[in-house]
């Protein structure tokens, strides 16, 4: 059994032709949430992985195993609920105040310019109802929004890095453990 406990956000750095060539493992998002967790590729490698508490795994992301070997990581269809507006009397607005009441829920979101997309729940499908927005059950991969705190990378599929000056007069600021700049 190998052993994954890197991974390459987003196969950021490898050449397309490598990730293309790498066994792949195909995950719903409840599994790729966990930090832990143990797993089949493509050639039937049994893949224990092992990353750091809190980091969640997206859809073309790259693991490394212990002897070297990539594995591309597919993000698996599941059932969802796909939310749009009206097409007859909806308006864009719709979704944002839609994705306002999931937020307050802390419900898992994927953002979309045109639709959202969260886990089956026959109440939330009811209360999106109610606000007359369209509700269908689809069966596609779900990449949530990272939480705005949350030391991964959002669904959005990339991340950002600002070189920013954070000093304000004397006041000074504290860091994560995450932070990757210096003063």
């Amino acid at each position: 059994m190998l052993t994954c406990s890197k991974l390459i956000s987003n196969g950021q750095g490898l050449a397309k032709a490598l990730i293309n060539r790498a066994p792949s493992v195909s995950l719903d998002w409840d599994v790729r949430q966990k930090s832990r967790f143990q797993v089949e590729d493509s050639t039937g490698r049994v893949l224990s992985v092992f990353l750091q508490r809190g980091h969640v795994v997206r859809g073309g992301d790259v693991l490394v195993a212990d002897d070297g070997s990539l594995v591309r990581v597919e993000a698996a269809p599941q059932a969802l609920l796909r939310i749009s507006t009206c097409p007859q009397h909806g308006t864009p607005f719709d979704l944002t105040r839609a994705a306002y009441h999931l937020g307050n829920r802390h419900v898992p979101i994927e953002l979309k310019p045109d639709h959202l997309k969260i886990e089956p729940d026959p109440v939330l499908a009811g209360m999106l109802r109610s606000m007359h927005l369209i509700v269908n059950t689809v069966d596609e991969a779900f990449e949530p929004e990272g939480g705005a705190y949350g030391a991964h990378h959002g669904g959005s599929g990339h991340s950002h890095h600002h070189d920013h000056d954070e000093y304000i007069g004397e006041q000074t600021h504290e860091h994560g453990p995450n932070c990757k700049h210096d003063h």
